[in-house]
């Protein structure tokens, strides 16, 4: 199953992502800031990040913007959650290349779906 990296200095939220992707059968790791989660990409590379924009230290833009500019990074799947989801918002994520953006609060079940989708449509290619 693909390996999804969370990223948000929520605890209750990481917990929330962690227990529902783990029921779906993803592989789970979690970060608490931007610069735990850039470590984690470098150290093992996720097939998706889901990155929350507001965090201490380096927001979830920088993050984006980071691994983009990285090895690999525009190939890297990133979906954004915030609970700041205006239009300047969604367009900021979408200018710098993000996948797919959710606002806080959000369903679950359209992240699996979108999950679902991404990873479907994988597979279609590789084959």
């Amino acid at each position: 199953m693909p390996k999804i990296l969370v990223v948000d200095d929520d605890a209750s939220i990481r917990s929330l992502l962690t227990d529902v992707l783990e029921v779906e059968g993803f592989t789970v790791r979690a970060a608490e800031d931007g610069f735990a989660g850039l470590r984690l990409i470098a150290a093992d590379r996720p097939d998706c990040v889901v990155l929350d924009v507001m965090m201490p230290g380096m927001d979830g833009h920088a993050v984006l913007q980071r691994i983009r500019a990285g090895e690999g990074g525009l190939d890297l799947p990133v979906v954004m959650l915030t609970a700041a989801a205006d239009d300047a918002q969604a367009w900021q994520a979408w200018t710098e290349g993000v996948d797919y953006f959710l606002a806080k609060p959000f369903d679950p079940d359209e992240l699996l779906r979108y999950l679902d989708y991404l990873f479907s449509a994988e597979d279609r290619v590789a084959v």
